[in-house]
């Protein structure tokens, strides 16, 4: 049981908490305001995209296919006659000239058939030579009747033989000569040539399959089919223009996504359509002096017609989508983000034409544009390796600005 004293002295503490309370309650304002003071004094920083300026450039109206590269020359080296392989004088995939020897088939055996075919030659001749001489003998003989008209006839068709004898003769021996030089296989065009089937000791004939292959370099053809429809497409705007097909340049783009760098024209339209496809083969003629095409390589095809025309460019990367359409981020004057509706044209490489929506010099937002809403500052940076748009000087900006006008 507490005490009196003890009871009143508990009640003057609990009777004070209230004023402790109301004591402490200004100071906990003062620190929360404080806090939000803090807070609005220290504003996240504006998000950092990437951005380039469109520019507008000369740009030529072009299509792309798909087209496989073709050797003009393509032969197939073959052995004529039978033989053991004497020698390969080449070296595989290394540039070969017309007329020179790749292969060597042992010559000894047409060598012999060609100086017994020579002395049947020389004994045909020897023959009609005393067949001659018996015809005129012969005749002067039936002039004296010494001798009968039937044995003149007999010398006569005896001296025809004879002649007959030195033709078959002359005729073996080219026929003798010609296998003799069918040991020596030469190169029948100029270009690349590639492995060889067969090593020097190997026995080889006419049914041995293909010794090796040459294939043309420079130049070289590229196929590249296109359907009915678009065919009829591009006569329609080839007529529309007033031209003949003429001025279409042909360029290639090779696998890794770069422009060959020499240009060719279409030579050849074939005649008849692909029934599975629907579709009709063009050739074009390339120049290849370094051997970079290869005879049967896919490429990329680029037909470009027309004359230039000045275009505005960006990257393929600016462009976003929605229900209303393609449109791009762009920063303005005062470093806010805004979106531009846009119309697109051709696809120049890894940039795109913009027809309707922008100016050149405009800054367009490439990368970061998820981290941005319309209205809001951003900071800006430019392309790793690229001036910044600020470095464009007053000249630059004025026709620029010409050029929009």
């Amino acid at each position: 049981m507490s005490t009196p004293a003890f009871t009143d002295h508990r009640a003057r503490r609990l009777s004070a908490l209230p004023f402790i309370f109301a004591a402490l309650l200004p100071l906990a304002g003062c620190g929360d305001g404080q806090q939000a003071t803090d807070s609005a004094t220290m504003a996240a920083p504006p998000p950092s995209v990437i951005a380039v300026a469109a520019v507008r450039r000369e740009i030529e109206s072009q299509s792309e296919f798909v087209g496989r590269v073709v050797a003009i020359n393509r032969v197939e080296l073959r052995a004529r006659v039978q033989g053991f392989l004497k020698a390969r004088s080449f070296t595989e995939g290394k540039p070969v000239a017309v007329g020179e020897v790749l292969f060597q088939i042992e010559p000894d055996q047409y060598q012999a058939i060609v100086e017994q075919r020579k002395a049947d030659v020389a004994k045909a001749e020897a023959d009609a030579e005393n067949a001659d001489a018996q015809l005129a003998r012969g005749q002067e003989l039936v002039k004296n009747k010494n001798i009968a008209q039937s044995q003149v006839d007999e010398l006569k068709a005896a001296a025809s033989i004879a002649e007959a004898s030195i033709a078959q003769a002359k005729a073996a021996l080219t026929a003798a000569e010609l296998d003799l030089g069918y040991t020596r296989i030469t190169a029948p065009v100029a270009g690349r040539v590639g492995l060889a089937s067969y090593t020097v000791g190997n026995l080889v004939g006419p049914n041995s399959g293909p010794l090796a292959t040459i294939v043309s370099i420079d130049p070289i053809y590229v196929d590249f089919p296109l359907t009915q429809r678009q065919l009829l497409e591009a006569r329609r705007e080839m007529q529309a223009r007033g031209s003949d097909g003429n001025d279409l340049v042909v360029r290639l783009r090779l696998s890794d996504g770069s422009l060959y760098d020499q240009s060719g024209r279409i030579n050849f339209v074939d005649v008849t359509t692909d029934p599975g496809t629907d579709s009709v083969t063009l050739r074009a003629e390339i120049p290849n002096p370094k051997g970079i095409l290869v005879d049967g390589q896919y490429v990329g095809v680029v037909l470009q017609a027309g004359e230039p025309e000045s275009a505005i460019l960006i990257p393929q990367s600016a462009l976003q989508l929605d229900q209303q359409g393609v449109f791009v981020m762009i920063v303005d004057a005062d470093n806010k983000a805004q979106v531009r509706r846009i119309e697109m044209g051709e696809n120049q490489a890894a940039d795109i034409a913009v027809t309707a929506g922008l100016k050149a010099g405009e800054l367009v937002i490439t990368e970061g544009v998820q981290k941005v809403r319309p209205g809001q500052v951003v900071s800006v940076s430019p392309p790793q390796g690229i001036e910044p748009p600020d470095s464009i000087g007053p000249a630059d900006a004025e026709a620029t600005e010409g050029a929009d006008t």
